[in-house]
């Protein structure tokens, strides 16, 4: 996450909570005249196409008093989908067992990008089986880390 993505995340976070959602992640990208400013918000009930409009409406007003990113860009709300972005330890723990795309900073046993069954996660770390080897990973360690998608289970 960018220092500018982390400055609109730790800004909106708040607002976004006191609605009843988390603010999963923030993804800025830039265009030649405008870029785009993706939230993905979520709840333990799902999120649908209104509670993203809601959100859109209640930071619309923050990001244009606060002005945290300079120059014109579209604001979109959406869902963390099926391959969120996991971030969080709580967001770790909550997906054991799941299969993860983990991509880290510099390499862990030879490795910076990996894909496996997260097996454990705790403030500081979490445990991948990658080809039935165990690596842990610190979290500080982790560049981006996504859920893979399990499309048997949408049939």
């Amino acid at each position: 996450m960018s220092a500018r993505e982390r400055k609109v995340l730790e800004l909106l976070s708040p607002s976004v909570e006191d609605m009843g959602y988390e603010l999963i992640d923030v993804e800025y990208h830039t265009a030649p005249k405008s870029g785009t400013l993706r939230l993905y918000i979520d709840r333990e009930e799902g999120i649908d196409i209104e509670d993203c409009e809601a959100v859109s409406r209640q930071v619309s007003g923050i990001l244009d008093v606060e002005d945290p990113i300079n120059g014109m860009y579209h604001l979109e709300v959406s869902s963390p989908g099926l391959d969120r972005v996991l971030r969080t330890p709580a967001h770790f723990a909550a997906f054991i067992g799941n299969e993860v795309n983990v991509r880290l900073r510099r390499p862990v046993d030879g490795r910076r990008k990996m894909r496996g069954v997260l097996t454990s996660a705790s403030e500081e770390k979490i445990e991948v089986n990658v080809d039935n080897t165990t690596i842990t990973v610190e979290l500080a360690q982790i560049e981006k880390a996504r859920l893979v998608p399990d499309y048997t289970e949408l049939l």
